[in-house]
Protein backbone atom coordinates (compact mmCIF):
# COMPACT_ATOMS: atom_id res chain seq x y z
CA UNK A 1 0.00 0.00 0.00
CA UNK A 2 1.76 3.31 -1.16
CA UNK A 3 1.78 5.90 2.13
CA UNK A 4 -0.65 9.24 1.54
CA UNK A 5 2.42 11.50 2.25
CA UNK A 6 1.39 15.38 1.41
CA UNK A 7 5.56 16.01 0.90
CA UNK A 8 6.11 13.36 -1.52
CA UNK A 9 3.16 14.09 -3.31
CA UNK A 10 3.78 17.73 -3.75
CA UNK A 11 7.66 16.71 -4.51
CA UNK A 12 6.86 14.10 -6.98
CA UNK A 13 4.44 17.04 -8.99
CA UNK A 14 7.33 19.50 -8.89
CA UNK A 15 9.75 17.51 -10.64
CA UNK A 16 7.36 16.18 -13.29
CA UNK A 17 6.58 20.05 -14.10
CA UNK A 18 10.21 20.72 -13.75
CA UNK A 19 10.58 17.98 -16.29
CA UNK A 20 7.71 18.76 -18.65
CA UNK A 21 9.27 22.16 -18.51
CA UNK A 22 12.97 21.22 -19.39
CA UNK A 23 11.44 19.23 -22.37
CA UNK A 24 8.66 21.65 -23.78
CA UNK A 25 10.89 25.07 -23.54
CA UNK A 26 12.80 24.26 -26.70
CA UNK A 27 9.45 23.26 -28.47
CA UNK A 28 7.83 26.88 -27.32
CA UNK A 29 11.35 28.40 -28.74
CA UNK A 30 10.93 26.91 -31.67
CA UNK A 31 7.37 27.99 -32.43
CA UNK A 32 8.03 31.73 -30.91
CA UNK A 33 11.10 31.89 -33.60
CA UNK A 34 8.70 30.81 -36.26
CA UNK A 35 6.47 33.58 -35.28
CA UNK A 36 9.02 36.48 -36.12
CA UNK A 37 10.60 38.49 -38.72
CA UNK A 38 14.56 37.54 -39.78
CA UNK A 39 15.72 40.78 -38.06
CA UNK A 40 13.94 40.20 -34.44
CA UNK A 41 15.42 36.69 -35.09
CA UNK A 42 19.26 38.45 -35.24
CA UNK A 43 18.71 41.12 -32.19
CA UNK A 44 19.42 40.27 -28.90
CA UNK A 45 17.54 39.19 -26.17
CA UNK A 46 15.55 36.63 -28.63
CA UNK A 47 11.81 37.31 -27.88
CA UNK A 48 9.97 34.28 -25.92
CA UNK A 49 6.61 35.36 -26.72
CA UNK A 50 5.10 34.57 -30.57
CA UNK A 51 5.37 37.66 -32.94
CA UNK A 52 2.49 38.59 -35.69
CA UNK A 53 4.20 36.86 -38.54
CA UNK A 54 2.97 32.96 -38.51
CA UNK A 55 0.82 33.13 -41.37
CA UNK A 56 2.95 34.69 -43.14
CA UNK A 57 6.20 32.37 -42.20
CA UNK A 58 4.40 29.08 -42.53
CA UNK A 59 2.53 30.30 -45.74
CA UNK A 60 5.73 30.94 -47.12
CA UNK A 61 7.52 27.74 -46.67
CA UNK A 62 4.94 25.23 -47.07
CA UNK A 63 4.39 26.73 -51.29
CA UNK A 64 7.81 28.60 -51.47
CA UNK A 65 10.07 26.69 -49.30
CA UNK A 66 13.09 28.38 -48.05
CA UNK A 67 12.41 31.40 -49.91
CA UNK A 68 16.31 30.74 -51.75
CA UNK A 69 16.39 29.45 -55.48
CA UNK A 70 15.66 25.91 -55.97
CA UNK A 71 14.60 25.29 -52.38
CA UNK A 72 11.46 22.92 -51.65
CA UNK A 73 8.34 23.87 -50.65
CA UNK A 74 7.50 22.09 -47.65
CA UNK A 75 4.40 20.96 -48.94
CA UNK A 76 6.02 18.57 -50.98
CA UNK A 77 8.83 17.36 -48.38
CA UNK A 78 5.78 16.74 -46.11
CA UNK A 79 3.91 14.70 -48.21
CA UNK A 80 6.97 12.35 -49.40
CA UNK A 81 7.90 11.69 -45.32
CA UNK A 82 3.76 11.03 -44.99
CA UNK A 83 3.96 8.10 -47.62
CA UNK A 84 7.52 6.95 -46.48
CA UNK A 85 6.69 6.86 -42.92
CA UNK A 86 3.45 5.05 -44.19
CA UNK A 87 5.19 2.26 -45.82
CA UNK A 88 7.24 1.94 -43.51
CA UNK A 89 5.25 1.21 -40.67
CA UNK A 90 2.55 -0.87 -42.99
CA UNK A 91 4.87 -2.56 -44.65
CA UNK A 92 6.79 -3.63 -41.26
CA UNK A 93 3.29 -4.58 -39.58
CA UNK A 94 2.78 -6.79 -42.63
CA UNK A 95 5.50 -8.55 -42.30
CA UNK A 96 6.59 -8.96 -39.11
CA UNK A 97 3.36 -10.58 -38.03
CA UNK A 98 3.30 -12.76 -40.80
CA UNK A 99 7.10 -13.86 -39.89
CA UNK A 100 5.86 -14.10 -36.50
CA UNK A 101 2.49 -16.39 -37.40
CA UNK A 102 4.80 -18.91 -39.58
CA UNK A 103 7.31 -19.33 -36.71
CA UNK A 104 4.69 -20.02 -34.10
CA UNK A 105 1.76 -21.87 -35.81
CA UNK A 106 3.71 -23.99 -38.64
CA UNK A 107 6.21 -26.46 -38.06
CA UNK A 108 9.20 -26.74 -40.61
CA UNK A 109 12.81 -27.37 -39.97
CA UNK A 110 14.99 -24.76 -39.54
CA UNK A 111 12.08 -22.87 -38.09
CA UNK A 112 14.09 -21.61 -34.71
CA UNK A 113 16.85 -21.38 -37.12
CA UNK A 114 15.32 -18.54 -38.92
CA UNK A 115 13.95 -16.94 -36.07
CA UNK A 116 17.21 -16.51 -34.44
CA UNK A 117 19.09 -15.25 -37.84
CA UNK A 118 16.15 -12.93 -37.95
CA UNK A 119 16.99 -11.90 -34.49
CA UNK A 120 20.03 -11.64 -34.94
CA UNK A 121 19.96 -8.67 -36.91
CA UNK A 122 19.34 -6.40 -34.62
CA UNK A 123 23.01 -6.46 -33.67
CA UNK A 124 23.79 -4.97 -37.03
CA UNK A 125 23.43 -1.14 -36.94
CA UNK A 126 22.10 1.01 -40.10
CA UNK A 127 25.89 1.77 -40.74
CA UNK A 128 26.46 -1.64 -41.19
CA UNK A 129 24.24 -2.70 -43.60
CA UNK A 130 23.68 0.89 -45.81
CA UNK A 131 26.76 0.11 -48.10
CA UNK A 132 25.44 -3.32 -49.54
CA UNK A 133 21.67 -2.26 -49.15
CA UNK A 134 22.46 0.83 -51.46
CA UNK A 135 24.06 -1.46 -53.82
CA UNK A 136 20.88 -3.89 -54.34
CA UNK A 137 18.42 -0.39 -54.70
CA UNK A 138 20.85 1.05 -57.34
CA UNK A 139 21.26 -2.34 -59.13
CA UNK A 140 17.35 -2.91 -58.78
CA UNK A 141 16.73 0.70 -60.26
CA UNK A 142 15.22 1.92 -57.27
CA UNK A 143 16.96 5.52 -56.72
CA UNK A 144 15.25 8.43 -56.85
CA UNK A 145 11.80 6.44 -56.09
CA UNK A 146 9.24 5.93 -53.14
CA UNK A 147 9.54 2.02 -53.50
CA UNK A 148 13.49 2.92 -53.27
CA UNK A 149 12.86 4.97 -49.89
CA UNK A 150 10.36 2.42 -48.29
CA UNK A 151 10.86 -0.96 -49.43
CA UNK A 152 14.63 -1.71 -47.72
CA UNK A 153 13.41 -0.48 -44.53
CA UNK A 154 10.16 -2.37 -44.18
CA UNK A 155 11.98 -5.46 -42.32
CA UNK A 156 11.79 -5.41 -38.80
CA UNK A 157 13.45 -7.95 -36.51
CA UNK A 158 12.03 -6.46 -33.20
CA UNK A 159 8.27 -6.62 -34.69
CA UNK A 160 8.41 -9.51 -35.63
CA UNK A 161 9.51 -10.56 -31.89
CA UNK A 162 7.03 -8.97 -30.53
CA UNK A 163 4.41 -10.92 -32.44
CA UNK A 164 5.56 -13.58 -31.76
CA UNK A 165 5.73 -13.55 -28.08
CA UNK A 166 2.27 -12.35 -28.18
CA UNK A 167 1.13 -15.62 -30.63
CA UNK A 168 2.88 -17.57 -28.32
CA UNK A 169 0.68 -16.16 -25.16
CA UNK A 170 -2.32 -17.12 -27.13
CA UNK A 171 -3.95 -20.26 -25.28
CA UNK A 172 -3.62 -23.37 -27.18
CA UNK A 173 -7.27 -24.61 -26.26
CA UNK A 174 -7.80 -21.57 -28.94
CA UNK A 175 -6.18 -23.26 -31.63
CA UNK A 176 -7.14 -26.65 -31.60
CA UNK A 177 -11.21 -25.00 -31.35
CA UNK A 178 -10.43 -23.46 -34.79
CA UNK A 179 -8.90 -26.73 -35.84
CA UNK A 180 -12.13 -28.78 -34.88
CA UNK A 181 -14.45 -26.02 -36.38
CA UNK A 182 -12.25 -26.63 -39.77
CA UNK A 183 -10.77 -23.72 -40.20
CA UNK A 184 -7.59 -22.58 -42.63
CA UNK A 185 -4.79 -21.16 -41.15
CA UNK A 186 -5.17 -18.30 -42.73
CA UNK A 187 -8.95 -18.10 -41.41
CA UNK A 188 -7.71 -18.59 -38.54
CA UNK A 189 -5.13 -15.38 -38.65
CA UNK A 190 -7.57 -13.11 -40.30
CA UNK A 191 -10.36 -13.83 -38.64
CA UNK A 192 -8.72 -14.60 -34.67
CA UNK A 193 -5.19 -13.49 -34.37
CA UNK A 194 -5.51 -10.42 -36.35
CA UNK A 195 -8.26 -9.06 -34.12
CA UNK A 196 -6.63 -9.78 -30.84
CA UNK A 197 -3.74 -8.03 -32.13
CA UNK A 198 -4.97 -4.71 -32.39
CA UNK A 199 -3.83 -3.03 -30.18
CA UNK A 200 -0.01 -4.61 -30.71
CA UNK A 201 -0.82 -3.56 -34.01
CA UNK A 202 -1.75 -0.33 -32.89
CA UNK A 203 1.74 0.68 -30.97
CA UNK A 204 3.85 -0.89 -33.49
CA UNK A 205 2.18 1.33 -35.90
CA UNK A 206 2.91 4.33 -34.03
CA UNK A 207 6.33 3.72 -33.30
CA UNK A 208 7.26 2.31 -36.76
CA UNK A 209 5.42 5.48 -38.29
CA UNK A 210 7.90 7.85 -36.08
CA UNK A 211 10.61 5.35 -37.41
CA UNK A 212 10.10 6.16 -41.04
CA UNK A 213 9.20 9.91 -40.67
CA UNK A 214 12.42 10.56 -38.62
CA UNK A 215 14.83 8.85 -41.07
CA UNK A 216 17.76 10.66 -42.48
CA UNK A 217 20.16 9.25 -43.71
CA UNK A 218 18.93 7.02 -45.95
CA UNK A 219 16.48 9.04 -47.65
CA UNK A 220 19.95 11.28 -48.44
CA UNK A 221 22.01 8.50 -49.39
CA UNK A 222 19.12 7.38 -52.30
CA UNK A 223 17.59 10.41 -53.35
CA UNK A 224 19.21 13.33 -55.92
CA UNK A 225 16.15 14.31 -57.05
CA UNK A 226 14.03 17.41 -54.96
CA UNK A 227 10.61 15.79 -55.76
CA UNK A 228 11.69 12.88 -53.54
CA UNK A 229 13.19 15.03 -50.41
CA UNK A 230 11.90 14.10 -47.24
CA UNK A 231 10.90 17.54 -44.57
CA UNK A 232 13.85 15.94 -42.19
CA UNK A 233 16.18 16.08 -45.33
CA UNK A 234 14.97 19.72 -45.73
CA UNK A 235 15.44 21.10 -42.59
CA UNK A 236 18.65 19.67 -42.11
CA UNK A 237 20.25 21.25 -45.37
CA UNK A 238 18.81 24.44 -45.16
CA UNK A 239 20.29 24.61 -41.74
CA UNK A 240 23.44 23.86 -43.15
CA UNK A 241 24.54 26.94 -45.45
CA UNK A 242 27.62 28.48 -45.54
CA UNK A 243 27.32 31.46 -47.83
CA UNK A 244 24.86 33.78 -45.63
CA UNK A 245 22.82 33.27 -42.40
CA UNK A 246 20.25 31.06 -42.22
CA UNK A 247 16.58 32.73 -41.68
CA UNK A 248 15.69 31.08 -38.62
CA UNK A 249 12.34 32.10 -38.59
CA UNK A 250 11.93 30.00 -41.80
CA UNK A 251 13.73 27.34 -40.49
CA UNK A 252 11.57 26.88 -36.94
CA UNK A 253 8.63 27.00 -38.77
CA UNK A 254 9.90 24.34 -40.74
CA UNK A 255 11.10 22.38 -37.96
CA UNK A 256 7.68 23.22 -36.59
CA UNK A 257 5.33 21.73 -39.78
CA UNK A 258 7.59 18.72 -39.42
CA UNK A 259 7.14 17.54 -35.79
CA UNK A 260 3.01 17.83 -36.61
CA UNK A 261 2.65 14.88 -37.96
CA UNK A 262 4.27 12.89 -35.19
CA UNK A 263 2.92 14.31 -32.34
CA UNK A 264 -0.74 13.90 -33.87
CA UNK A 265 -0.17 10.20 -34.58
CA UNK A 266 0.97 9.88 -31.06
CA UNK A 267 -2.17 12.09 -29.40
CA UNK A 268 -4.89 10.56 -31.64
CA UNK A 269 -3.39 7.07 -30.68
CA UNK A 270 -2.44 7.27 -27.42
CA UNK A 271 -4.97 5.12 -25.81
CA UNK A 272 -4.32 2.39 -28.32
CA UNK A 273 -0.51 2.58 -28.07
CA UNK A 274 -0.66 2.51 -24.28
CA UNK A 275 -2.96 -0.40 -24.33
CA UNK A 276 -0.77 -2.14 -26.56
CA UNK A 277 2.28 -1.79 -24.91
CA UNK A 278 1.10 -2.54 -21.06
CA UNK A 279 -2.00 -5.41 -22.00
CA UNK A 280 -2.36 -8.62 -23.41
CA UNK A 281 -5.08 -9.61 -24.83
CA UNK A 282 -6.71 -13.21 -24.99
Amino acid sequence: MVENRPFLTILSHVVVLIGVAIIAFPVWMTFVASTHSQQTMLQSPIPIWPGPHLIENYAKVLTDGYGRVGSTPVMMTLTNSLIMALGVALGKIAISIISAFAIVYFRFPGRMYFFWAIFVTLMLPVEVRIVPTYGVVASLGMLDSYSGLIIPLIASATATFLFRQFFLSVPDELTEAARVDGASPMRFFWDILLPMSRTSIAAMFVIQFIYGWNQYLWPLLITTKESYYTVVMTVSRQANVVDSVPSWNLLMAMAMLAMLPPVLVVVFMQRQFVRGLVETEK
